[in-house]
């Protein structure tokens, strides 16, 4: 059984990267065009799994051209597709993405697709019960809170990577135990100025085990019930942005399995991230775990 399994969006990107962006309505050659696997708990479940957890993702998925390359993605990066379910006639979830040169910048237009609702048979649910952590983001919503009620009630952890206020997330905050949302979300559910006390308010809200804001280059903060604690980031020459909050979420999922205290595994996490921002794409640029700890002893951050 997989340490660390994962329910939430699996999707197809397609990057351009350009020197600028764009004027409206009008031609630009781009430098470079990309196909990558992304979304949060796909991109994830890869970080985890490319730093050395066994890794699996529970949901449906399209049998189109981007679904089964979505499939062999996982395939490719250790990640088992065991409880991947390929429906017929249907389109996946898809997103356009513009990484610009000249600002490190991102934009990302997305398509949802028509693959259905997951719906959890048995051997997903003993794959959640065996799991050390389960990681979900908001996406395909009645199967991710069906699998957090599953994973508390057998030990397993749950991880919520909050980035996208979507209706109804609050029946997934309430069963979370590690509550990783970005600063845009935090200060929006809760209508705080200051992400100290949206991590008070949060907490207070949904009594989670911890809460780990992020805050990109600022670093972000960590709230454990007692105090609010600061975390460092890592600057670096950024090529590509994407999908550093969800390597994030992945590489403290696997910090987790380590046996690492909250502050280590946000230490390790911000490290892994930036890394992941020096290369193209939002798997494949994500690190080892060898090459993640020569990254802290060279900047003084050992664990």
């Amino acid at each position: 059984m997989a340490q660390i399994v994962g329910v939430g969006a699996n999707v197809f990107d397609t990057l351009y990267r350009l020197d600028t962006y764009p004027t409206e309505d009008t031609k630009q050659k781009a430098q470079s065009v990309t196909e990558s696997g992304g979304g949060p708990c796909g991109t994830g479940l890869v970080a985890a799994s490319k730093l050395g957890a066994s890794c699996a993702y529970i949901g449906n998925c399209s049998d189109d051209r981007a679904g089964q390359f979505l499939r062999a993605d996982f395939e490719k990066y250790g990640v088992s597709t065991e409880y991947m379910h390929p429906i017929a006639d249907t389109v996946s979830f898809c997103s356009c993405i513009w990484l610009c040169d000249d600002t490190a910048a991102r934009t990302c237009v997305f398509h949802r697709g028509t693959v259905p609702p997951t719906q959890l048979d048995e051997k997903a649910v003993a794959a959640i019960k065996a799991a050390k952590v389960l990681m979900v983001d908001g996406n395909d919503l009645d199967a991710a809170v069906t699998a957090a009620k599953i994973a508390r009630e057998n030990g397993t952890l749950v991880l919520y990577d909050a980035g996208g206020r979507y209706p109804g997330v609050e029946r997934l905050l309430s069963v979370t135990d590690i509550l990783i949302p970005s600063a845009e979300f935090a200060l929006g559910h809760t209508g705080e100025e200051s992400v100290a006390n949206a991590a008070r308010k949060l907490w207070k809200m949904y009594s989670p085990k911890v809460i780990v804001i992020t805050q990109g280059k600022e670093g972000g903060i960590l709230f454990d019930g007692r105090e609010v604690l600061r975390y460092p980031a890592f600057p670096v020459d950024a090529v590509d942005t994407n999908g550093s909050g969800d390597v994030f979420h992945g590489a403290f999922a696997f910090a987790l399995t380590k046996g690492y205290d909250y502050g280590k595994c946000c230490v390790f996490s911000s490290a892994v991230s930036a890394l992941k921002c020096t290369q193209v794409g939002a798997r494949q640029g994500v690190p080892g775990f060898a090459h993640t700890m020569d990254f802290l002893k060279e900047r003084g951050a050992e664990l």
